[in-house]
């Protein structure tokens, strides 16, 4: 069992790992690679497994680096979190505040929210990331994050969920898309087209499968996309029709594209969740706030799901 790892070789991983060699990791740190490659062979010892393959100059992680350094990646920006809280106290400011998000959120919702913020409201330090919903929920249940905007469900009893609303799917074309000049696109007019999707099974993929299905629709093809934003470029590239989440079209525009209402019913739902039983900032506060105002002025058939008062009650 590891006894004595310490921050210099959890610092020397994760450099080596983001920079591909000892060379540039040790550039990375001002430190010497000798010393690197020391403090490598220390934390693999201590583990009692190898992290790196070496193949020359270039280094790639193990299998079990791969596992590691996600540990790792979430170890270190606890650390972060941890000292911006700590200047923050000593200067007598608005503590620093962490908010991760699915990526449909972070690229536009999100930053629009934080924008109205009021004068003061703003912490002098905001960590805003994207990630997926699952790994959106471990960092607020390990309170590594103040804030999550997930879609949903997030079903975990470490989570409490704040505010949550649903919107239609929408098809995403291009702008010399014949289908661009219809007011709404029927799904079975996608018959024989190449479909973009997102590509969890288990989320939002799902639903969209089985309208299509419903519908009797067979797509000519399919193309995975991880985020909508990615489906977008795909479609602009003229690869085919998305049926996507309508946050990003509507709150990111991408030159180039349309996005249109669809003849079915497929509901996207998302919400914001903070850790269970952690009180919750003002400055978080205000931000739920607005994201709630956002939301409703920029998606088209918006619905709220409810609005839990204490959390994102009127201002």
């Amino acid at each position: 069992m590891p006894r004595s790892l310490n921050l210099r070789q959890i610092e020397a991983f994760a450099a080596v790992i983001a920079a591909g060699t000892i060379t540039e990791a040790a550039q990375m740190l001002d430190r010497s690679q000798s010393a690197v490659t020391r403090l490598i062979q220390e934390l693999e010892a201590e583990l009692g497994y190898k992290l790196l393959h070496r193949n020359g100059p270039r280094i790639t992680p193990t299998e079990r680096g791969v596992l590691f350094h996600v540990e790792v990646e979430r170890h270190l920006v606890g650390l972060r979190h941890l000292r911006d809280r700590a200047e923050a106290i000593g200067r007598d400011e608005r503590p620093a505040i962490e908010v991760v998000a699915i990526a449909a959120l972070a690229v536009g919702i999100l930053p629009q929210a934080l924008a109205r913020l009021a004068e003061g409201e703003m912490p002098r330090q905001v960590h805003l990331r994207s990630a997926s919903a699952e790994q959106l929920a471990q960092s607020v249940a390990a309170r590594t994050a103040d804030l999550g905007v997930s879609s949903l469900p997030v079903s975990s009893p470490e989570l409490t969920l704040h505010w949550s609303a649903e919107a239609p799917c929408v098809a995403v074309l291009r702008q010399d898309d014949p289908l661009a000049a219809e007011g709404v696109v029927q799904l079975r007019q996608l018959t024989g087209r190449r479909l973009i999707a997102t590509g969890n099974p288990y989320r939002l993929r799902r639903r969209v499968d089985d309208a299509l299905r419903e519908a009797g629709v067979a797509p000519q093809a399919v193309i995975d996309a991880n985020t909508s934003l990615a489906a977008m470029g795909a479609v602009r590239a003229g690869l085919g029709v998305a049926l996507i989440e309508p946050v990003t079209p509507a709150s990111f525009p991408l030159e180039g594209v349309v996005y249109r209402p669809v003849d079915a019913d497929i509901p996207f739902a998302w919400g914001m969740v903070t850790a269970m039983g952690r009180p919750v900032p003002a400055a978080i506060r205000s931000l739920m706030a607005e994201i709630a105002v956002v939301s409703a002025a920029t998606i088209r058939g918006l619905r709220s799901l409810g609005v839990e008062e204490d959390a994102v009650g009127p201002r």
